[in-house]
């Protein structure tokens, strides 16, 4: 018993050992900075690249639904950022964006990044109506 515990746990640090290298020293970017770290890009939601704001959170909504959490947060920042876009005045652009579907969408992201995917998908639905009524 004692030793197929052994080789069991021998057998799981070697198939993590892989892994734990390519994680636990982050890589030197072009600057010559040892201590940065380049995060790999998260999934890409299966969208076009001019697609609505609602489309993206529904592509967020789809993801999350099948447990796909990096794909969502994709679509949720690529939403905010397609909701962020607008046209301003000359010399009064450093005005910030008071827009309530840009705040619900950063506080479906927050919800997503503590792992509450119960909520955050209850806050999505919330977004998603948000964004058909703001056509």
């Amino acid at each position: 018993m004692r030793i197929s515990l052994l080789l069991t746990l021998a057998a799981m640090v070697a198939c993590a050992a892989p892994v734990m290298a390519q994680t636990a020293a982050p890589p030197a970017n072009d600057t010559g900075a040892d201590n940065a770290f380049i995060a790999t890009p998260l999934p890409a939601p299966p969208v076009d690249e001019n697609a609505s704001v609602q489309t993206l959170l529904l592509a967020a909504r789809n993801a999350l639904a099948v447990g796909r959490a990096g794909e969502a947060q994709e679509a949720l920042e690529m939403a905010e950022t397609r909701a962020l876009d607008r046209s301003v005045p000359l010399f009064q652009t450093s005005a910030p964006i008071l827009d309530p579907l840009v705040a619900h969408i950063e506080t479906v992201l927050h919800t997503l990044a503590t792992g509450d995917r119960l909520e955050a998908m209850r806050l999505l639905e919330q977004a998603i109506a948000e964004s058909a009524s703001a056509r």
